[in-house]
């Protein structure tokens, strides 16, 4: 057996995945927007199931106050730009994946060419004009998008299907106050959010299962609850409405 295929092994065993499934991972291209909270992990989780390609954006460097739940980093990385110290270690954990270091903050002026190439787009941000972009974007590419959110003890997650679902824009709303820049976030209430969020990335690309699209899960860290609601089109909405 190959050392691809021991990589792999606990993976390529499961019926729905197996060898062809493998090898289609490694065709992917995924963008992630944020290597915080959320793209911390799912950069970890996208790496190790073998997706071929991680394109990731972040233009901060590692703070210590992001080290109480931003596990792709350590002491080592304090001062280094997120996006270099995660490629060395996405490269360390899988050397077979793919990583492009985008340093850069994602606006609307270059969110096309940073997306070029991606078969996803994976929310990893942590504010709404940022997740606005990459909803249009989203919209206009005709790529899926999953959006993943978190706050204190709590997290959401959803799918968003151009021409199939309704979209980020339709179900939330623009802050109608200033957005709490640094909200408090347990570190565990992230891992639960983007771990949802990079199985439904792999089932997307390796289509198989039933996706989150049309469902939005809210999981409540202190009673350990899991909820999900249903989630409909709104025809007056500024993104996707008039389609």
């Amino acid at each position: 057996m190959s050392q691809e295929d021991l990589r792999y092994a606990r993976q390529i065993v499961l019926p729905r995945i197996g060898k062809q499934g493998q090898a289609l991972l490694a065709e992917k291209t995924v963008f992630l927007a944020g290597a915080g909270g959320l793209g911390s992990i799912l950069c970890l989780y996208l790496a190790a199931a073998g997706i071929g390609k991680i394109l990731l954006a972040d233009h901060d460097a590692v703070d210590i106050t992001n080290l109480n739940r931003q596990i792709l980093f350590g002491n080592a990385s304090l001062g280094q730009p997120k996006v270099l110290s995660a490629k060395d270690r996405l490269k360390d954990l899988n050397p077979s994946v793919g990583v492009t270091p985008i340093q850069e903050e994602v606006t609307a002026g270059n969110i096309d060419a940073l997306i070029k190439g991606a078969d996803v787009i994976l929310d990893g941000t942590d504010n709404y004009a940022a997740r606005k972009i990459l909803n249009r974007a989203s919209l206009s590419h005709g790529l899926p998008f999953i959006f993943g959110g978190v706050k204190g003890f709590d997290g959401m997650v959803s799918v968003f299907i151009p021409g199939t679902t309704a979209c980020f824009e339709c179900i939330f709303l623009p802050p109608t106050s200033k957005e709490d820049q640094k909200p408090g976030i347990i570190g565990p209430a992230a891992g639960i959010a983007a771990s949802i969020q990079a199985m439904e990335a792999i089932k997307l690309l390796l289509n198989i299962g039933q996706s989150l699209e049309n469902r939005l899960v809210r999981i409540s860290g202190l009673s350990m609850s899991v909820s999900t609601t249903t989630l409909t089109s709104n025809s007056n909405c500024p993104a996707c409405g008039a389609k």
